[in-house]
């Protein structure tokens, strides 16, 4: 049986075709949190967690431009500091801790 639409592998040996919409929907699918400008909690918590060099160049470039964000950063990593394999979470403590200037 042969059909337009791609199949994909779905585990167990079983395949699943996707009609077009479906497909498309599934391929401009964005990020689910750094989809817009603003640096939410979550956007925060992801970047530091899931980022790689050029996200968190991003990150420290739009703290440097607006401190508020600097109390958010805290604010995501202060649980996590806990777990000394964190290191993710520590570098950015630190990193806010150094550079807020209400302290």
């Amino acid at each position: 049986m042969k059909t337009s639409a791609p199949a994909f592998f779905i585990g167990g040996g079983g395949f699943v075709v996707l009609d077009s919409l479906i497909q498309n929907h599934w391929l401009a699918m964005h990020h689910r949190h750094l989809n817009h400008q603003r640096f939410t909690l979550a956007a925060i918590d992801d970047v530091i967690s899931r980022g790689r060099w050029n996200d968190w160049a991003k990150l420290r470039q739009a703290a440097l431009a607006d401190a508020s964000l600097l109390k958010k950063i805290e604010q995501v990593c202060r649980p996590r500091v806990a777990c000394p394999y964190a290191q993710r979470y520590h570098f950015w403590m630190n990193y806010a801790e150094a550079h807020r200037t209400d302290a």
